[in-house]
């Protein structure tokens, strides 16, 4: 069998966070004073302070899309006890805008690790129509697919995800 070329499936992030998908919506990330972010680069946690500016594809203002970002990986690569923690959740996101015109359930929280290199990922969701959720009470141990379940969003239609270690962190694998 050949392996996947998928940066997603090569990263993990298919398999610790989502089932297999076809991405079908284009999604930009872009932090300040950093290039659009592209699957499996690195930021450095001083870089991504500040939430980023995202844009979404689509082409109908009456689609809505809902956006996650987390971090398979906390507190460390090793022992994912937090797994998965939930840095950024908004819903309501009209296609053919951005993350700013959607409504923020959970505050943006910049990833922080401590040890290891963490996978910070995101995932685009096409909703059925605009979506009244409660948000979660935590940010430790959220689970995208559950989310996703619950809220029957499906398979996402877009993901993204980087690589985020400690400034002075020299390791050079990502489990510790």
């Amino acid at each position: 069998m050949p392996r996947s070329t998928d940066p997603l499936v090569i990263g993990g992030v298919i398999g610790d966070v989502l089932e297999p998908f076809t991405s079908s919506v284009s999604m930009g990330i872009v932090y300040n004073n950093c290039p659009q972010v592209i699957n499996c680069c690195e930021l450095k946690p001083s870089k991504i302070l500040n939430r980023p500016r995202i844009e979404i594809g689509g082409d109908d203002l009456r689609t809505f899309y809902t956006l996650v970002m987390v971090d398979p990986d906390a507190p460390s690569p090793g022992n994912p006890t937090q797994r998965e923690y939930l840095h950024w959740l908004i819903t309501n996101i009209p296609a053919t805008t951005g993350a700013n015109f959607g409504e923020e359930m959970v505050s943006y929280e910049s990833p922080r690790p401590i040890v290891g290199i963490h996978r910070i990922v995101f995932v685009l969701f096409r909703q059925l129509r605009r979506l009244t959720l409660q948000p979660p009470g935590w940010r430790q141990n959220f689970n995208t697919r559950d989310f996703a379940e619950i809220y029957n969003l499906g398979l996402p239609v877009a993901a993204m995800y980087f690589n985020c270690k400690r400034e002075n962190d020299q390791s050079s694998g990502r489990r510790r």
